[in-house]
């Protein structure tokens, strides 16, 4: 597919299947123009993933919306969200839901501002970005999301160590899932849920509550 075929296509599941309004679509759009206007001088994301923005990365970081409780819970962490995948997005959807905070953490300078400056082009007033101190304070979220982020085990001690109890824990991983999930520390991890992603078969999507 070119490209004007994976934003229609996408665009097509993001108001079918996972409810985008007309108004969070135009966020969309925006906000990718910004990202690809913006990757042209700074690698915010591979130029070989350019084409097919949507499908690998808008409709990728928007699946997670099935698997967030907004009217149960109402706080988010994105750690190493880069880009704003799939922060921005998850801002985006919930946007029009004023007590669903979004948190974005990120160590890259040239990243974080790209990330400051969307949150105030696109009016994202449940949206803040962190310099990547998620180590120096508590993580007081009710879900921690993660793309390409760390690996499985680091981003369990993460999880157990610097965040709240009780909480949800959301990973998206590659091909390598279930043999990164049998690597990982019996301790760390025990009930859990492997679901496949929707744009790809080959990835999956850790589902974790984390009680203690």
């Amino acid at each position: 597919m070119n490209s004007s075929e994976y934003k229609a296509k996408s665009k097509l599941i993001l108001a079918k299947n996972l409810n985008f309004n007309h108004d969070k679509l135009q966020k969309i759009e925006l906000f990718v123009n910004e990202v690809l206007n913006y990757n042209k001088k700074y690698n915010l994301i591979s130029k070989n993933s350019e084409k097919d923005i949507w499908h690998r990365h808008v409709l990728d970081s928007a699946q997670l919306i099935k698997y967030i409780d907004s009217k149960k819970f109402n706080s988010l962490s994105d750690l190493g969200t880069g880009a704003g995948f799939p922060g921005i997005m998850l801002s985006i959807f919930y946007s029009d839901i004023f007590t669903f905070h979004v948190k974005l953490y990120e160590k890259s300078n040239v990243k974080i501002n790209f990330i400051r400056g969307v949150i105030e082009k696109l009016g994202l007033k449940n949206s803040s970005i962190y310099e990547n101190d998620y180590q120096s304070h508590i993580l007081n979220s009710d879900y921690i999301v993660c793309r390409a982020f760390k690996k499985l085990p680091e981003i369990l001690r993460i999880s157990r160590e610097t965040a709240k109890k009780p909480h949800k824990l959301i990973v998206m991983l590659g091909k390598s899932a279930q043999e990164e999930l049998n690597k990982a520390s019996k301790d760390s991890i025990n009930k859990y849920k492997l679901v496949t992603s929707i744009t790809s078969s080959d990835s999956k999507i850790l589902l974790l509550d984390v009680n203690e």
